[in-house]
């Protein structure tokens, strides 16, 4: 590697040699020999009835209340069309998903964050908001290794959370696109198949399949999936039937199986370099390692001035994202690294170069 060449920390997706290539060219052969009437054509705007009909099974659930959709962003941007409007009450974590912030912002909804644990949403904070009188619409969630901190919420903090939406009679928005890829500690189950009437629950192929196919979905109560749908309807008639197509024939092919083995496996490899090269060049930074995801949040001591770091970073070939991105306000000494896109080789010439401009800038001693 030159010192020239870009070591990129910002992007959540997975490099290229983690993606699957010989297993989506094999399974868009067989969606457009198969099915050239369903793959090429308009379909409904609930998405590749296949498609729907296998997600549905995974989540043994009506056909109905799925909605698949071009990417889980466009499925939030649904729900939260249907559900948003100026003055609407929303809670979400501290920090969140900073598309999340902007979408939400954009549509006027009056914000009220939740800070986050390592076992994911302080629910003693939540609880003492709804006491004070906030009553949010619903409260978005992002379960398993948080973006952009990769902490998961706890099993014990997922039933108090139900609990608080039954006795608020607030919805919950399982936002959940990392699910599949654990690479330790067990799975917890999801919180829509505890309580499916309070619980609307999103994920994405984008981040097991590829980044490219831009395949997402929804489920929900019947209405409110109702809804959804129209609003897609009114969007673009339908998604894309191509790219579901192909996602359809890649998953009951059994592809997606070994493909999110082969991406776990990676991305273990990947946060452990991580950590070890953080420890190793910037022993002030604080962070916890993730069990699975694409992301770490690190915090640097609290004068640092990130936006600072995150040039000299720039001018050494060096990318991130500041954490005030993900936040309304605050984060000025924190960043989120994220781990998916970069080889352990890529990892430590990367942390080294950004060890370097946090000496440059006075960051660390």
């Amino acid at each position: 590697m030159s010192p020239q060449d870009t070591i990129s920390f910002a992007r959540g997706a997975p490099s290229l040699d983690i993606v699957d290539g010989a297993g989506l060219r094999a399974a868009a052969d067989r969606a457009f020999t198969g099915d050239p009437d369903g793959a090429f054509s308009y379909g409904t705007s609930g998405g590749y009835q296949p498609l729907r009909e296998w997600i549905a099974e995974r989540h043994d659930v009506d056909p109905e209340r799925v909605a698949v959709t071009n990417g889980s962003m466009q499925a939030a941007a649904f729900l939260f069309d249907a559900l948003v409007e100026r003055g609407t009450e929303v809670v979400v974590e501290r920090p969140t998903y900073d598309r999340t912030l902007l979408s939400l912002r954009e549509r006027g909804a009056e914000l009220h964050p939740v800070a986050l644990a390592d076992d994911g949403m302080e629910m003693d904070e939540l609880e003492r908001l709804l006491e004070e009188g906030v009553a949010p619409r619903f409260v978005h969630v992002i379960p398993n290794f948080q973006n952009p901190t990769g902490c998961t919420l706890s099993k014990d903090k997922r039933r108090k959370l139900l609990e608080l939406a039954d006795r608020h009679e607030f919805l919950v928005f399982e936002d959940d696109p990392y699910v599949a890829l654990r690479f330790e500690g067990d799975p917890i189950p999801s919180m829509a198949s505890t309580a499916p009437d309070h619980v609307v629950y999103a994920s994405s192929f984008s981040k097991t399949v590829c980044p490219g196919v831009r395949v997402g979905y929804m489920i929900g109560p019947s209405k409110l999936m109702d809804e959804v749908r129209r609003r897609a309807t009114n969007t673009y008639i339908s998604p894309s039937m191509v790219s579901q197509a192909i996602v359809n024939e890649f998953c009951r092919s059994g592809a997606i199986d070994a493909s999110i083995a082969h991406v776990r496996s990676a991305l273990a490899d990947r946060a452990r370099a991580l950590a070890g090269a953080l420890r190793r060049e910037l022993p002030e930074a604080r962070f916890s390692t993730p069990q699975g995801g694409y992301f770490m949040w690190v915090e640097l001591p609290e004068e640092t001035d990130v936006a600072g770091l995150f040039d000299a970073a720039s001018e050494r070939g060096v990318s991130f994202v500041k954490g005030s991105d993900f936040l309304i306000e605050g984060g000025d000494n924190a960043m989120r690294l994220a781990y998916s896109a970069v080889t352990p080789e890529e990892i430590d010439e990367g942390v080294s170069r950004l060890a370097e401009a946090a000496h440059a800038v006075g960051a660390v001693s």
